[in-house]
């Protein structure tokens, strides 16, 4: 512990900063969720995260270096890694690691975004579905009431430290180390659901245990960045519907969520055509979520650079065994190569087509409907004509 850490002055300070760069961005503020990020702190619940260094992922605490750098780092609208490949920025060793990061404190205007959209009441009954860090389990209990919060982890560390973190800033919510589809206190029902990890479909336990009148707010993404943050308020009849939000959102896969990685198979040289499109179409957050709706559901998509120093994007469907690998040229059009059934990036191109005769409809101008059975995206095109994607 540093004096820093004891300066409530310097500690206020940054809380006021932070709460003012959400409000001056995209998220206008109500009293209430202000009073959420001014009263809980940040510092408390990633008191080590990684910092990037190259490749390789180097855990940050306060005594390394300079101690308000270190707040200033916390404190900024970011997301901060606090997990790569299951190691924790606690338990790492100084020199850190390569890998792909596994967990993170979501930005905090994120955070804020779904919070509004969330509308949480004092006293309304919410679960969180990703513990993470504890931090915006914090902020649900400032908002509804501490005894009225039950926020879950397949991580039984992060459980364990998010418990103890939200006890020594004044807050016992009901803390539980589970699978957040489907892990539930006995007979539980919830006002408000809320998930901090991405998820390909709803969980229908979800659905069922949301109350008539309630809201859950779900992020929503497949092998694409750039997912979908879903809004959607329960009707008596046992569906929810709702909106896309205008914000994209690539969080982590909920790990219940998570299927073993299919292993993508190498596409050998041989017979190809050409494409109109480079694959790195897909990289565009704007586009990717439409390119999404039109994918299988469980495409994978691997990239990175072939030999020439090139853009290469490999689709792979296991359920058909089809694979199409998108390979950027020197010179002229990207060259496409399948094997399998299916020619894998013909729908994305169709997809392209199509979102741009709409003239680029924002995701935030799509519905929701989601039942136990089927998950429904909806587009009304300013024709009337109605466009309808399975999730």
């Amino acid at each position: 512990m540093t004096n820093l850490l004891d300066d409530e002055q310097r500690l206020l300070a940054a809380r006021v900063a932070l709460t003012q760069r959400i409000d001056r961005g995209n998220v206008v503020l109500s009293s209430r969720l202000a009073g959420a990020f001014l009263n809980v702190p940040r510092h408390p619940f990633v008191p080590v995260f990684y910092r990037r260094d190259g490749e390789r992922f180097i855990p940050w605490r306060i005594t390394d270096g300079d101690p308000d750098t270190w707040l200033d780092a916390v404190y900024t609208d970011g997301s901060l890694i606090t997990e790569v490949d299951g190691v924790h920025a606690e338990d790492a060793v100084p020199a850190g690691l390569t890998g792909v990061p596994t967990s993170s404190s979501t930005a905090p205007s994120l955070m804020a975004d779904m919070l509004d959209a969330l509308d949480v009441n004092e006293g309304d009954e919410v679960y969180e579905a990703g513990t993470g860090t504890g931090y915006n389990a914090g902020a649900l209990c400032f908002l509804a009431g501490d005894k009225h919060v039950t926020t879950v982890d397949h991580t039984e560390s992060l459980t364990d430290k998010a418990r103890l973190r939200l006890n020594a800033v004044g807050f016992d919510p009901l803390v539980i180390h589970g699978d957040g589809a489907r892990d539930f206190p006995t007979d539980g029902m919830y006002d408000r659901l809320i998930a901090t990890a991405s998820v390909r479909r709803i969980p229908p336990e979800w659905l069922r245990r949301l109350r008539s009148g309630g809201i859950m707010v779900v992020p929503i993404k497949g092998t694409l960045a750039g997912g979908m943050v879903a809004r959607l308020t329960k009707l008596p009849d046992g569906a929810a519907v709702g909106h896309i939000l205008h914000t994209p959102a690539a969080f982590m896969p909920l790990k219940s969520d998570t299927k073993t990685s299919a292993h993508v198979p190498a596409v050998p040289d041989g017979p190809c055509g050409n494409a109109e499109l480079s694959a790195r179409i897909l990289d565009d957050w704007t586009f990717s979520f439409f390119a999404q709706l039109h994918m299988p559901p469980d495409l994978v998509r691997t990239y990175g650079k072939n030999s020439d120093g090139l853009h290469v994007t490999t689709l792979y469907d296991p359920a058909d065994g089809s694979a199409t690998r998108i390979d950027d040229m020197p010179e002229g059009p990207p060259m496409v190569t399948s094997i399998g059934p299916r020619d894998l990036w013909q729908p994305v191109e169709a997809a392209h087509q199509l979102w741009q005769q709409l003239n680029r409809p924002r995701r935030e101008w799509f519905t929701i409907e989601a039942t136990t059975t089927e998950q429904i995206v909806r587009y009304t095109a300013p024709d009337g004509h109605v466009y309808r994607w399975t999730l």
